[in-house]
C-alpha cells in the first residue's frame, strides 16, 4: 500500500483512541470542500514513506498509541489495504478506516477479513444533491445506499458523518439525511474549515450557533446525532 502522509498523533480521528493517521492518495470523488486536494489530484505522486518505515515507527509507539486510522483520498482504492491493516493489528493496534462508501464490495471484503475495527463513512449530502456535492455529474447513488445499509447491519463499529458547508447544505438537506440514516448508531455534523488546500473556492462554514441550530433539527429525527469540530 502506498503511504502518502502520516500524522504521528491524533486525539480526534479515532473516537476514544490515541492514534496516528495514515494518508493515502487518489479518490473517485471531487468534493469542492475536500481539504486534501493534493492527495486527491496526485494519486501517482511518490510515496511519503515506505511500509517498513511506517512499521518501524509503529513499533516505537507500542504502549503509546492505541490505534491507526487510514484515510485519504479514498483508502479502498489502495491495493494491499487489507494486508496493511491486518499487519497493524498484529502489532497490537486497533484499526479505523475512513471511506466515502462508493466501493461497497471492497468495503465488505475489508470488514469481513477482520482487518478493520471501526469504519467512518462520509455522507456527503442528501441524495438529491449528492452529484453536485461530490463534483461528479450523474453520480450513481446505488453504491452509497448499499454501503450505508451494509454498515448498519454487518456488526462492525461505525459512524456516519457530514461536513456541513454553507453553500451546499441547508437545514432541509440535513433533515433528509437524518431520515435516510434513521436508526444509525452514530451520526456527526462536522464543521467545515478551509485548510488552504481545497478543491473548490468560495466555500464558507456555518457559525457555531448556526451549527447547533442545525443539529437540533437533525436530532428531532436522529436523536443520537452530535457535533464535531465546532467550538
Amino acid at each position: 500500500m502506498q503511504i502518502s502522509g502520516l500524522q504521528s498523533l491524533t486525539l480526534l480521528d479515532f473516537p476514544g483512541k490515541v492514534a496516528c493517521t495514515v494518508f493515502t492518495a487518489g479518490c473517485n470523488m471531487r468534493c469542492p470542500f475536500c481539504h486534501n486536494a493534493e492527495l486527491v489530484l496526485s494519486p501517482d505522486a511518490p510515496a511519503a514513506m515506505r511500509e517498513d518505515e511506517f512499521f518501524a515507527f509503529l513499533r516505537k509507539r507500542q504502549g503509546v498509541l492505541d490505534g491507526v486510522c487510514v484515510t485519504g483520498g479514498e483508502p479502498l482504492l489502495q491495493n494491499g489495504l487489507i494486508d496493511f491493516l491486518l499487519k497493524v493489528k498484529e502489532y497490537g493496534f486497533t484499526t479505523k478506516l475512513d471511506t466515502n462508501g462508493f466501493l461497497t464490495e471492497r468495503l465488505r471484503q475489508t470488514v469481513e477479513s477482520g482487518a478493520v475495527d471501526y469504519v467512518a463513512m462520509d455522507i456527503k449530502n442528501d441524495p438529491s444533491r449528492y452529484a453536485e456535492t461530490v463534483g461528479v455529474p450523474d453520480f450513481p447513488m446505488e453504491p452509497i445506499f448499499s454501503s450505508v445499509q451494509y454498515l448498519m447491519t454487518c456488526g462492525v463499529d461505525y459512524e456516519f458523518r457530514t461536513t456541513v458547508v454553507r453553500e451546499l447544505h441547508r437545514a432541509g438537506n440535513l433533515t433528509a439525511i437524518a431520515e435516510w440514516l434513521r436508526g444509525a448508531k452514530r451520526y456527526f455534523l462536522q464543521g467545515f474549515r478551509d485548510s488552504g488546500e481545497l478543491l473548490g473556492t468560495g466555500l464558507h462554514p456555518y457559525s457555531p450557533q448556526e451549527m447547533r441550530d442545525l443539529l437540533a433539527r437533525v436530532q428531532a429525527v436522529l436523536p443520537q446525532a452530535e457535533l464535531r469540530g465546532v467550538d
